[in-house]
């Protein structure tokens, strides 16, 4: 780990000069230059770092790069692993035709959103290891979320996407909007390498027919749709459609991860810091306790390694000057509700752990004629969204996604994201020793009604039908799991307006967990450009 520097000897006018340098200094990424990040020395236990970052997803990455760009040595703890070694196929990450242990989070069984197909279950045995994807059950639904070094940046369709305006102002009317989307939105976007699709190219792309007819016959409808950037390479995907690259997002591949052509955060942020020297990272360690150090300043954190057959083998205890917890929303809001109602962080405040949502998610299918072929061969990163948020009584953002079989199904699949209202709250359960949320079955009702609002209308206008054979057995809606777990520690009321805890000076959450419940659009750009916002600030009054 590179050696401790001591930030008192650091003034807080040359913290905020160095932040000031280097806080745009993170150019796009290209995937001939950009090295993925890659750990260094695991932590040991008695270590004291002046810096621990909990989880590597986009809210620890955006810290991690702009601590370490400050001069600030960081360690990162992450529950899963490195995806940097190859397996016995000589791919790091397998395909969704093909799963593989590494396809899921310990499971002996696949959980796929699709899991249905022609009324019977479509998941497969899968061997038991610590692979890229969770899917995490409560009660009443499921959620999906990232596990290695990148976190859900590893398994998402890499949709960057910039809310309206206006929703933003309504769901976080106490942050600057003019700061957010002037300076904030565009670094976050230039760090996460954002591109668009070529307009001609996709004309013409085979691997995108499917996203031309869901256009189409939104139109037909009266919906507009728009163009969405992405975090995957589109110059390399052309490539692969031309045949000059080993395929990646044309080979079925996306939520087990992708092998070519992503620009996940361990090829972006993370590789940035990593480039520093003074990030460490330690993966398959996962962190079950912060509590106040028993002696001077600073905090405990002990923290579980695991092997990749899921099994503990130690238990370490480190001393951080300050933690950021960057787990996720449904990591982080777990791991301080425990740790408030267990006595250990008891002066945390109350809505720790409320005001979680599921970004309206919810998933449909259509069935098209003949005529209306979407494609065997279909890119598996979306780049078109119906765009009806505007819609006062129901608004909806739905992106056109991919089905990627290998084969023409006549399939138009999406996934609706809507203005939910409804709210959830995560408590601490003494008899488990877990956590439970309390969301509920029906709450995903104003989600399918907004939804169907858009589709109901489609298939008037085409004279089709939904597909009820993909999320059970005639069930047409994808109801019961979340791709963008929202909330649980919202801005300015777990938090202060920049993510500390209060009570706890040094404790700092950076994560989705900060949003209450939705973004109107895929939320990860937005997670990014907050966590840009609220490290700049810290870094220019927390550390003189």
């Amino acid at each position: 780990m590179p050696e401790r520097v001591r930030t008192r000897g650091l003034s807080r006018r040359q913290f905020i000069s160095r932040a000031a340098v280097t806080a745009g200094t993170l150019a796009a990424p290209t995937l001939l230059t950009a090295a993925a990040a890659t750990p260094a020395r695991a932590l040991s236990s008695g270590d004291h770092v002046p810096v621990l970052v909990v989880g590597t997803g986009y809210g620890g990455a955006v810290t991690a790069l702009r601590l370490t760009q400050a001069g600030i040595p960081v360690a990162m703890v992450e529950m899963g692993q490195s995806w940097s070694t190859p397996g016995s196929d000589g791919k790091i990450f397998c395909n969704m035709l093909k799963p593989d242990g590494r396809a899921y989070w310990l499971r002996t069984e696949t959980d796929q959103p699709v899991s249905y197909f022609l009324g019977a279950p479509y998941n497969k045995s899968i061997p038991s290891y610590t692979g890229v994807l969770d899917s995490e059950h409560f009660a009443n639904t499921r959620v999906y979320q990232g596990r290695g070094v990148g976190g859900g940046s590893l398994v998402n369709g890499g949709m960057a996407v910039v809310p309206k305006r206006w929703y933003f102002e309504e769901i976080l009317p106490q942050v600057d909007a003019d700061a957010m989307y002037n300076v904030y939105y565009p670094r976050a976007n230039a760090g996460l390498g954002a591109n668009s699709v070529d307009p001609a190219w996709y004309n013409s792309a085979s691997c995108y027919q499917y996203a031309r007819v869901g256009s189409s016959q939104a139109g037909d409808a009266g919906f507009n749709t728009v163009f969405v950037p992405n975090v995957y390479s589109f110059p390399y995907m052309q490539r692969e459609l031309a045949g000059s690259a080993p395929r990646s997002a044309l080979a079925s591949e996306v939520i087990y991860g992708n092998n070519y052509g992503k620009q996940s955060l361990d090829k972006t942020y993370l590789a940035a810091a990593a480039a520093t020297g003074r990030l460490s990272i330690s993966p398959l360690h996962k962190v079950t306790a912060v509590s106040p150090a028993a002696v001077g300043s600073g905090y405990s954190v002990t923290m579980e390694q695991l092997d990749t057959g899921g099994n503990v083998v130690a238990v370490k205890t480190v001393t951080a000057d300050k933690v950021f917890f960057g787990a996720g929303s449904v990591g982080t809001s777990k791991l301080l509700v425990t740790m408030r109602d267990t006595g250990l962080l008891p002066d945390l405040p109350a809505a720790v752990g409320q005001g979680w949502g599921n970004n309206g998610n919810v998933m449909v299918g259509r069935a098209n004629y003949l005529w209306a072929p979407t494609g065997g061969l279909q890119a598996c990163m979306p780049v078109r969204g119906i765009d009806n948020w505007a819609d006062p009584t129901y608004p909806c953002f739905a992106e056109i996604s991919p089905f990627p079989a290998g084969t023409e199904l006549w399939i138009s699949l999406y996934l609706a994201i809507t203005k939910n209202p409804n709210r959830a709250t995560f408590t601490y359960n003494p008899g488990t020793g877990g956590v439970d949320l309390s969301w509920q079955a029906s709450w995903t009702q104003p989600s399918i009604t907004a939804a169907a609002n858009v589709f109901d209308r489609i298939n008037k206008a085409e004279g089709t039908i939904y597909r009820t054979d993909l999320f059970g057995v005639y069930k047409t809606w994808g109801d019961d799991f979340v791709y963008h777990p929202l909330g649980g520690c919202v801005l300015g009321k777990a938090t202060d307006l920049y993510g500390r805890l209060p009570g706890y000076p040094g404790l700092y959450v950076t994560d989705g967990s900060l949003i209450p419940g939705s973004t109107g659009v895929n939320p990860f750009v937005t997670i990014t450009a907050l966590a840009e916002r609220n490290i700049e600030n810290v870094i220019a009054n927390d550390f003189g």
